[in-house]
């Protein structure tokens, strides 16, 4: 009976190792998620913002108002 019951805590205490290991994995996989974002944000930046200027110019070229912002 005692035996069984060692087993049992040996389960449980198994089972916590293995969620705290977990916890530390999805943890660094959200980090380096989060890494890479922050990687192509900046890569790709001036390309989207340089695409955005060129939007605007043409479209306030086009109008001719020269009170047009964007």
């Amino acid at each position: 009976m005692v035996d069984y019951f060692r087993i049992l805590l040996n389960a449980r205490l198994a089972k916590m190792e293995e969620r705290g290991a977990s916890a530390v994995e999805y943890g660094l996989l959200i980090a380096g998620i989060a890494a890479l974002i922050v990687v192509a944000v900046f890569a790709l930046g001036p390309v989207v913002k340089g695409a955005f200027e060129e939007t605007c110019t043409s479209i306030t070229n086009e109008g001719k108002t020269g009170t047009a912002t964007c």
